[in-house]
C-alpha cells in the first residue's frame, strides 16, 4: 500500500485540494483509494459526501475521531492533515507515511513558516528513525508574479540534511477549475479534458514523481 500525507503546519495552503485531487486521480485510474481526513473541519469528508454515486469510489475515514484502519486491498492511502499539526500527532502521521507532499503559498509569511516546519520535520525523522520522501508544491500561484517567482526560487534552493537538492516538483496555478471540481465532489482530472490542459501540465511532474520509485523510501 502506498501512503501519501499532504501536510503543512500552516493553514490555508491548499492541503485538502491536493489530497482530494490525488485521491480522485488514483481512483479514476482504477486504484482502491482510502482518503483519511485528520482535520476536524472535515473538508475532505465533505468533498466525499458531495461525490456523485457514479464516480469511481473512494473510501473515506474521519481519522480525527476514528482509528485509521485500512483494508488489505487498499492501493493508496491519502492523508489530509490539519493545520498546526505538531508533536505526537505529527509523529503519528509521519510514521504512517512513505511520502510527504508539502503545499506552500507564494508569500513571505508562508516561506518563513515553511523554514521552521521543515526543520521540525528533519528533527522528527531522526527521533522516530523513519525514512520518508518529501516534495514541495507551490500552490495557488498567480503566474508571472513576483511572489510566485520568489517561492519558486526558495523551493528550488532547498537542500536536504545530507546536502542533496530538496525535490521541488511544480507550481499549481490559482484556477477556478479546482473550485468547480470541489463543489461537485470531483477531482480536477474528472472535468472535461478540453478545460484542464494547463492543470494537467502542471500536475504532471508531481504525478510522475509519485508514480516512480524515487518517491518511495528504499
Amino acid at each position: 500500500m502506498r501512503s501519501i500525507a499532504v501536510l503543512n503546519a500552516k493553514g490555508g495552503c491548499g492541503k485538502t485540494t491536493l489530497a482530494t485531487n490525488l485521491a480522485g486521480y488514483y481512483a479514476i485510474h482504477g486504484k482502491n483509494v482510502v482518503l483519511a481526513d485528520f482535520d476536524p473541519q472535515g473538508s475532505s469528508t465533505d468533498w466525499l459526501a458531495a461525490r456523485p454515486a457514479g464516480r469511481p469510489a473512494i473510501t473515506g475515514i474521519a481519522a480525527w475521531e476514528h482509528p485509521l484502519r485500512t483494508g488489505k486491498d487498499t492501493d493508496y492511502l491519502i492523508m489530509d492533515t490539519p493545520a498546526a499539526v505538531r508533536g505526537k500527532a505529527l509523529a503519528d502521521i509521519v510514521r504512517r507515511a512513505e511520502t510527504l507532499v508539502l503545499p506552500l503559498l507564494p508569500s513571505a509569511l508562508d516561506i518563513r513558516a515553511a523554514n521552521h516546519f521543515l526543520e521540525e520535520l528533519t528533527r522528527l525523522r531522526k527521533v522516530i528513525n523513519k525514512t520518508v520522501k518529501l516534495a514541495t508544491v507551490a500552490n495557488r500561484c498567480r503566474e508571472d508574479t513576483i511572489a510566485a517567482h520568489s517561492l519558486e526560487e526558495y523551493l528550488g534552493g532547498l537542500r536536504l540534511p545530507d546536502g542533496r537538492k530538496f525535490p521541488f516538483m511544480t507550481m499549481l496555478r490559482a484556477s477556478q477549475n479546482y473550485v468547480r471540481a470541489a463543489d461537485r465532489g470531483l477531482c480536477v482530472f474528472e472535468l472535461a479534458p478540453s478545460t484542464i490542459p494547463i492543470e494537467e501540465e502542471q500536475w504532471a511532474p508531481l504525478l510522475r514523481w509519485l508514480n516512480s520509485a524515487r518517491s518511495v523510501p528504499d
